[in-house]
């Protein structure tokens, strides 16, 4: 049975790391309210164009010559191109230009804001897939024809289709609109924290939005170590750490390298947060037996033996989650100073621990028992060998 505490907020004692710029204070408040400790980093700056002279003479392009189609790929990009607009002076004619045209949309998001502007769709992709919108404009047969596309931040291959490029190659003519642009991050040590946090399985989920935030991820660990820095940051993603992608257009750059994703049902944050409440503790949460019947629950940085829970610092959690590996087996003290100290980069735990680094071990066993309060008793000292969780040994 899950502990009251763990119901009301399912993702306590979990690091959960967010890399979206766009909405990310909306998704890292989620995360909060459900107990998360969230790693802000985004990693791609989402840059609005309404000052963008390429933006601009693909709007008059639209004015001067309409399309017969025009395909909205994102709400917000849909929205800002009628704002841009607006700013210029040109809203009624390009509202004139589009209402001529039959308007395709990409999901629910896109198919909104196309009604709020004053627009119907004719077609509207449920998959959110630009695959999809290309299937159904193959079917109205569009060479010859003008079509302009709202672009959504970056072209690239690998995610879903490149829309553009597939309608030029059936013959069409396309109108390239782009409202927003990615460029680096602001913070860029921020998403080098979140490489090193994600290599050493500090972090338990990255939250992933957008497929050019993947990819710019992946890049940036590359560039940190050239030849193996994006094959360590994928092997800890394909074991370790769960990747939480918005939708499959996101996820797809990711399952291509092989790394499992766990996506919602409908792209939306909520959703998307509502998955991580599920697939972490599934993941990381351990219930022990203690040996008088006590139960010990461990999630991440949280340690429950009664009703309230505790949170642990990182280290003492650290200690805690390697003695919780073997249940009731011995642990040396030379064995955590490798597994938890060297790990970290500490630069201690050698073969032959020196007595400050015994020192460093006794104290934080023993914060852990202080942290226990009265359930102290669960780490016990084996005179000479080390320290164990008071509970049968798994195995034995």
């Amino acid at each position: 049975m899950t502990p009251p505490a763990l119901a009301e907020q399912p993702l306590l004692g979990c690091l959960v790391a967010v890399t979206a710029d766009r909405r990310r204070e909306d998704l890292a408040a989620l995360l909060r309210r459900r107990g998360a400790r969230v790693l802000e980093a985004p990693t791609l700056k989402l840059v609005p164009l309404e000052d963008d002279a390429e933006l601009r003479a693909a709007t008059r392009a639209c004015i001067e010559s309409p399309p017969d189609y025009v395909v909205a790929t994102t709400g917000r990009g849909w929205r800002g191109w009628i704002s841009a607009a607006e700013g210029w002076g040109d809203a009624r004619e390009l509202q004139s230009a589009l209402a001529a045209a039959i308007v395709v949309s990409r999901g629910p998001k896109a198919t909104g804001a196309v009604r709020a502007s004053g627009l119907r769709e004719q077609f509207s992709a449920e998959s959110e897939l630009c695959s999809e919108v290309l299937a159904w404009l193959r079917t109205q047969d569009v060479r010859g024809k003008r079509i302009a596309v709202q672009q959504y931040g970056a072209v690239d291959p690998t995610v879903d289709c490149d829309l553009a490029t597939e309608l030029r190659d059936e013959g069409a003519e396309v109108v390239a609109v782009p409202v927003y642009r990615w460029d680096p991050p602001d913070d860029r040590a921020a998403v080098e924290r979140l490489i090193e946090a994600i290599e050493k399985r500090e972090v338990h989920a990255v939250a992933f939005t957008s497929a050019p935030g993947v990819s710019a991820l992946l890049e940036a660990a590359e560039a940190r170590d050239p030849g193996a820095g994006a094959q360590r940051l994928l092997e800890a993603l394909r074991t370790d750490v769960i990747a939480a992608c918005v939708g499959p257009v996101c996820a797809k750059p990711l399952q291509d390298r092989g790394v499992p994703t766990v996506r919602p049902e409908r792209s939306r944050l909520g959703a998307l947060v509502a998955e991580l409440c599920v697939a972490v503790p599934q993941k990381i949460r351990r219930e022990i037996p203690a040996e008088d019947g006590r139960t010990l629950t461990i999630q991440g940085s949280a340690i429950l033996v009664r009703e309230e829970p505790v949170i642990l610092p990182p280290v003492v959690a650290a200690v805690l989650a390697e003695l919780a590996l073997r249940p009731g087996w011995v642990v040396s003290r030379t064995e955590l100073l490798r597994r938890v100290w060297r790990s970290r980069g500490a630069g201690i735990g050698g073969t032959a621990a020196s007595v400050r680094d015994q020192h460093i071990v006794e104290s934080t066993i023993a914060r852990l028992r202080t942290a226990l309060g009265e359930d102290a008793d669960l780490v016990r000292t084996v005179t000479k060998r080390g320290y164990r969780l008071a509970v049968t040994p798994s195995g034995s």
